[in-house]
């Protein structure tokens, strides 16, 4: 008799399938990348797990995602609470906030209970799975943690995953900063924009969220479809700092 797949066999397997935005431009990243004391460097980090809220501070259901977080949602604009190296949360809105953490997929149980029996279609004895009854069809486990708790606080709010909808950039070195202000309007000078400082904004006209997670070190997060395009731009604006500086 055939083994029965598990959820834990099945997921390698889903994983090995994804591709990144910019999977072709992981060698371009590598060559375009500046050492020395001029030095700047480009590297995508894909599929990070990104988890949209919407929680009013102070309820319920902000309190039950504050508990699987383990971290308290940032109160002003710009600011994180957490660790880009672990799970961070970033302003986006006085009630709006994104997760971001560690890339981890792990199949529902419920979304593949009816392909673990014998049944070629659904029947009385072995009826489809209530799918609508599910907080969400998100492979991410945060994500489910998230949408649990929030469905068990019976708060108002929202957990949505939006892991594919934006890749990462990392841009670091002495000239990372001058690189970004090419086509950023944000003052990203330490004094306006320290470590730790997310916003939305704009980069060579596209929208990015920017987030500055160490002192020569930035996270660009462009939608996955001006991907290229913004590290393109990057890789174009690096150019000059291969070369001396002009006296």
């Amino acid at each position: 008799m055939a083994e029965t797949e598990t959820t834990s066999t099945r997921t390698p397997g889903i994983t090995a399938l994804r591709h990144s935005s910019l999977e072709q431009w992981a060698g371009a990243m590598r060559e375009g990348s500046v050492a020395g004391p001029r030095g700047v460097s480009l590297r995508e980090i894909p599929f990070l797990t990104m988890v949209g809220l919407r929680a009013a501070p102070g309820g319920a259901d902000a309190e039950a995602l504050c508990d699987v977080v383990g971290r308290p949602l940032p109160s002003r604009a710009g600011a994180v609470s957490g660790d880009p190296a672990d799970i961070a949360v970033l302003w986006q809105g006085p009630d709006e906030f994104l997760v971001v953490g560690s890339d981890e997929t792990v199949v529902p149980p419920a979304l593949t209970a009816d392909t673990t029996t014998t049944s070629p279609s659904p029947t009385a004895d072995a009826p489809e799975p209530d799918r609508s009854a599910l907080p969400t069809l998100s492979t991410s486990p945060l994500a489910q943690r998230l949408a649990d708790a929030l469905v068990a606080s019976g708060g108002p709010g929202q957990a949505v995953d939006l892991s594919a909808n934006r890749t990462t950039l990392e841009l670091s070195g002495p000239s990372a900063r001058a690189v970004l202000e090419k086509g950023c309007p944000v003052d990203l000078h330490p004094r306006a924009f320290p470590v730790g400082s997310a916003v939305s904004t704009t980069l060579a006209l596209v929208q990015v969220l920017l987030w500055r997670t160490g002192e020569q070190t930035w996270r660009i997060m462009p939608r996955a479809s001006f991907a290229q395009f913004t590290a393109q731009w990057l890789l174009d604006a690096m150019t000059e700092f291969a070369s001396p500086e002009v006296a």
